[in-house]
């Protein structure tokens, strides 16, 4: 298999080392936000103020989802949130964080990650949520502490589901979910999980159902994360999970990129024609809540594709972390 291509720049730099590691954002103010539902000092601001146009360059994505009420794919990016809405590109003007761990659900989304240049923040930024679009942050605990590169959220129910990397004042080393709001977590045990994690996903209503991507394969846990059954064969490298409310969408690697539609209470599978990808493979997948029928993938090569009908034809919307229209 030829895989070494794959294993250098996906998983030692995007996957597991991630831009917030190799490069340390700028020192923040440690006397910042207070937890719970108090905004953090970073205030809102209006639409027109905070989403202007971008036709730049964009790389070091660490996330990428459709948030309903705002209408629109947001990439989360090594600076702050760019977004595609309408078949045009915008980027936000402040709060230009380092998001990692980023997970889009119907109002808004949650991250981790690392403060940006001006912020009063403390570094790593623990976990935050936000209801605007990312005009302003909810902190949700673990400010200074713990950067959440793995960590996944349930669509519509809003539970969590986190890899602590190492002790912190809440947690021990491990697997934790919560269903309400990070206020209580209770560790699980992760049975079966094998490999370096890439990503994870929850079920948009459903939080027993979890996938993993790791660089042993795709993982699927049917009971909160207790414990996790292999769906891919021996030396696939799996590199993206995403669910929708019927089925589980996964991305693999073996000798080429490949993304699977899975559906879990008939066992079946079925493979989805991919655009030209060369050397290429995918990093994250997402589907529009308001119209099934489009799909959108990111590689890591840095180039983005959306399909409209379902993953019939492709149209390419970046390319090599350049924008297009």
């Amino acid at each position: 298999m030829n895989r070494k291509w794959f294993a250098a720049p996906l998983l030692a730099g995007l996957l597991l080392a991630g831009c917030g590691e190799a490069e340390e954002p700028e020192e923040s103010n440690p006397e910042t936000t207070t937890t719970g539902e108090t905004e953090t000092n970073e205030t809102a601001e209006t639409t027109e103020d905070f989403e202007v146009a971008f036709d730049g360059r964009m790389d070091h994505v660490h996330g990428m989802g459709y948030i309903e009420n705002e209408e629109g794919l947001y990439f989360a990016s090594h600076h702050g949130l760019k977004i595609y809405r309408d078949g045009k590109w915008l980027e936000t003007s402040d709060h230009l964080h380092d998001y990692m761990g980023f997970n889009a659900v119907d109002d808004g989304f949650y991250t981790s990650g690392h403060p940006g240049p001006g912020s009063m923040m403390q570094n790593p930024i623990g976990i935050q949520r936000s209801k605007d679009g990312g005009r302003s942050l909810n902190h949700m605990g673990f400010e200074g502490e713990t950067d959440f590169h793995g960590m996944a959220a349930g669509y519509r129910s809003h539970h969590l589901f986190v890899m602590n990397p190492q002790e912190n004042s809440q947690m021990g080393p491990g697997y934790f979910r919560s269903e309400d709001e990070g206020e209580n977590w209770q560790q699980v045990s992760g049975t079966g999980l094998e490999g370096e994690v890439s990503s994870f996903a929850m079920h948009p209503s459903d939080s027993q159902l979890i996938a993993a991507a790791t660089t042993e394969g795709i993982f699927l846990s049917k009971d909160g994360g207790e414990s996790f059954t292999r769906l891919t064969e021996d030396g696939i490298y799996g590199t993206a999970v995403f669910f929708n409310e019927e089925a589980l969408y996964y991305a693999t690697y073996g000798t080429q990129a490949e993304l699977i539609q899975y559906t879990w209470e008939k066992d079946e599978e079925q493979a989805f024609e991919l655009p030209d990808m060369p050397e290429d493979g995918i990093l994250y997948v997402a589907q529009n809540p308001s119209d099934t029928d489009e799909i959108a993938i990111y590689t890591a090569a840095g180039h983005a594709f959306i399909s409209e009908d379902g993953g019939g034809a492709w149209k390419q919307i970046l390319n090599a972390g350049q924008v297009e229209e």
